[in-house]
């Protein structure tokens, strides 16, 4: 099996940074990309950014496109989000995902990490 697991969110104010972290342990997996989602509450599980592995190839929702960056470290098998310039509407719990090889969808994901910006 495999296992995500997330760190760095927080509590911040409005233009402040945060880095969040996940990362893959477990079996051996050919990853063809790990991404960044959140969830507002009340809300459904939103896009926010991903990368592939193999290319480094980035995709970024509209709405964090210019403040978040997404990077990865393949020999960690980690992935991190750089969140900078934080807004309120930033505020939800964010989940890592992996989607493997030959996988149509992202197949396995963190517990979720809250980050809270404060105005």
């Amino acid at each position: 099996q495999v296992q995500l697991g997330e760190s760095g969110g927080g509590l911040v104010q409005a233009g402040d940074s945060l880095r969040l972290s996940c990362a893959a342990s477990g079996r051996a997996i050919s990853i063809y990309s790990m991404g960044w989602f959140r969830q507002a509450p009340g809300m459904g599980r939103d896009f926010v950014a991903q990368i592939t592995w193999s290319a480094g190839s980035t995709y970024y929702s509209d709405s964090v496109k210019g403040r978040f960056t997404i990077s990865r470290d393949n020999a960690l098998n980690t992935v991190y989000l750089q969140m900078d310039s934080l807004k309120p509407e930033d505020t939800a719990v964010y989940y890592c995902g992996l989607r493997p090889n030959r996988s149509p969808s992202y197949d396995y994901w963190g517990q979720g990490t809250q980050v809270t910006v404060s105005s």
